[in-house]
């Protein structure tokens, strides 16, 4: 997919949020469109498969809108030959702790999925065929994020996988410009943290084998002054 025919599905995405709610509709632009995870998640193929999709974090739904763009692609004969089919999750279960976002997210889509408001901390996931938490563990302890995992790893089976975007702890300058965006956001919002709990990508590897999954590293930053950095987990084999 070219990239002027990706910013259309981008378009089509959000203009799935109401009229009357421009925020909605310009973050979900802009968010989908400058943020290169998305379009790898669809390039790659990493959710084409997964029946059972657990978004973990999933603020306005952006994740949610460009699957149905995508699908509504797909349906008119428009979705190009060489990309891997788009994702048709038969149970899209979208979880935040933010009640105006899901507020959104059930607005701009309906019916094709369902959204809760809560705690991933406290919240159950599975079974599920993919979980995608995308920018979200660093904002809760170390031991809340194992316990996180873990359970993440109990939903996943024996088949699923895991995509986690996290920023990864260095000394560099990217990550510092990360992590300055990251508490500026909190505080816009209303939330004002000690500190951000991050990992190195090493780190982040022995985490995820602890619980029996195998992943790789993917830098997922282009474009952008982040240091983030995309784990495709799954169970060996």
């Amino acid at each position: 997919m070219s990239l002027d025919a990706f910013r259309s599905l981008v378009r089509e995405a959000a203009a799935r949020y109401p009229a009357g709610d421009r925020f909605a509709r310009h973050f979900a632009a802009g968010k989908l469109g400058r943020d290169p995870v998305f379009r790898y998640l669809l390039e790659q193929g990493l959710l084409s498969e997964a029946a059972r999709v657990v978004d973990i974090g999933c603020g306005q739904g952006v994740l949610a809108a460009l699957i149905l763009a995508a699908q509504e692609r797909r349906d008119a004969g428009s979705w190009p030959a060489a990309w891997p089919a788009p994702p048709q999750p038969a149970d899209y279960h979208g979880i935040d702790i933010a009640a105006k976002d899901v507020a959104r997210a059930r607005a701009a889509i309906g019916s094709r999925a369902r959204f809760t408001v809560g705690d991933m901390r406290a919240e159950t996931f599975g079974p599920a065929d993919a979980v995608v938490i995308l920018d979200v563990l660093h904002y809760v302890d170390y031991a809340a994020q194992d316990e996180v995992l873990g359970r993440v790893r109990a939903a996943l089976g024996d088949s699923g996988r895991l995509l986690l975007r996290v920023g990864a702890r260095s000394g560099s300058l990217r990550f510092r410009y990360t992590d300055w965006v990251d508490r500026l956001v909190m505080r816009l919002r209303g939330h004002r943290l000690e500190r951000l709990y991050c990992r190195t990508i090493p780190e982040w590897l022995a985490a995820l084998g602890k619980i029996g999954l195998e992943a790789r590293a993917v830098p997922m930053s282009e474009g952008t002054g982040f240091a983030n950095v995309l784990l495709v987990a799954q169970p060996p084999g």
